[in-house]
């Protein structure tokens, strides 16, 4: 296997934590962002880092899509879509019982990745749009949706932070 290809294999493998730390990064130092229909000229490194990181962030998101997408994972974070409720069901009879829901298969986590999976992707494609449409009359509509998309983002990430407690809880409880 040759340097490229190994590079590639690691940056695939690692896709998921540079997503999430470069989002992390993101929504951190999102309060401190002014920018409109377009990066300033002399735009504040918190602006241009947000927009260069952005854009960094948005394409490796937009591989993690692809590469959960490409591996059959799709069955798994959208079993819906081959009207698979079977996991789903079971998992939120199980509640009340007080049973928590299982990591992996086609349950209530997955389904929850899933649509986290799906707003990373709209605030991937609504950032890209909006930079670059930027200066345009366009620009403050994608700015407009790419703002929309990653609060949603940001409600899916503290989710999926609680999601992740309840799977070391499951983890140590059965272990």
């Amino acid at each position: 296997m040759n340097q490229v290809s190994r590079w590639c294999r690691t940056i695939a493998d690692k896709l998921h934590v540079i997503v999430v730390a470069l989002s992390i990064f993101l929504v951190v130092t999102s309060p401190w962002i002014l920018i409109g229909s377009r990066l300033r000229a002399k735009a504040s490194i918190w602006d241009s880092l947000h927009v260069y990181l952005g854009l960094v962030a948005a394409i490796f998101g937009l591989l993690f899509l692809l590469k959960n997408l490409l591996n059959g994972h799709w069955r798994q974070f959208f079993p819906w879509l081959t009207l698979d409720f079977g996991q789903l069901v079971q998992e939120i009879k199980q509640i009340p019982q007080g049973r928590l829901p299982s990591s992996g298969g086609k349950g209530i986590f997955s389904i929850v990745e899933g649509i986290g999976l799906v707003l990373m992707a709209l605030v991937s494609i609504t950032g890209i749009a909006w930079f670059v449409y930027q200066g345009s009359s366009d620009a403050l509509m994608w700015r407009k949706y790419h703002i929309m998309f990653a609060q949603g983002f940001v409600g899916f990430l503290v989710i999926h932070i609680i999601f992740a407690a309840f799977h070391i809880i499951d983890m140590v409880r059965n272990s």
